[in-house]
């Protein structure tokens, strides 16, 4: 098995197939017509990251997506996980922890990002926290643009935020993002990342 890294827009077609294939199957499309072309917004410079077996197969994948922020003050390098999924026929084989370790650790490694700050269903919690992110009680990531809003709080979500605190000034200021409204804002395609 080997992890790859592409922009969402580069990813090879084989895999990209794969990666869509895997989408639809843990999100299915409201009209029935799976996704075709990108997933993310451009401006937030989606990065996919891919679990793959030797034969080709795609086991688990998520895309790394990029934004600076205002917060407490001051502006914020940003980075947040979307579309983790792992393939239902290997599911509990410890691929998606792995995938979402390895991009925590790419996220660490990198000197133009901060944070790393993304929501999850409230029961996958335990399986981020188990790849090394942390759970940031009583915070709401503010998602959609300013003009309109879509707060993970909102009615019938049952989300948490999770982090992780890069830099230096990142962790010095956990207690700014701990139990507050983070305003994330990344656009209308990246609703909520």
């Amino acid at each position: 098995m080997q992890i790859l890294s592409f922009p969402e827009s580069a990813t090879p077609d084989a895999l990209r197939g794969q990666v869509l294939a895997l989408q639809d199957e843990a999100w299915p499309s409201a009209d029935g017509v799976p996704a075709a072309g990108p997933s993310h917004d451009p401006l937030l410079r989606p990065q996919s990251m891919l679990l793959v077996a030797e034969d080709g197969t795609v086991l688990a994948a998520l895309d790394l997506l990029y934004k600076d922020l205002a917060h407490a003050g001051r502006s914020w390098r940003a980075a947040g996980l979307s579309t983790v999924v792992t393939r239902s026929a290997a599911r509990g084989r410890g691929h998606g922890r792995r995938l979402v370790g390895a991009a925590r650790a790419a996220l660490a490694a990198d000197p133009a990002v901060d944070l790393g700050l993304f929501t999850c269903d409230r029961a996958l919690r335990p399986f981020y926290e188990a790849a090394g992110w942390t759970y940031l009680p009583e915070s709401v990531l503010v998602g959609g643009t300013p003009d309109d809003p879509f707060p993970s709080d909102a009615p019938g979500f049952d989300k948490t935020v999770m982090a992780a605190f890069f830099t230096a000034p990142a962790r010095e200021a956990r207690p700014v993002f701990t139990g507050s409204r983070i305003p994330l804002h990344p656009g209308r395609i990246d609703r909520l990342w």
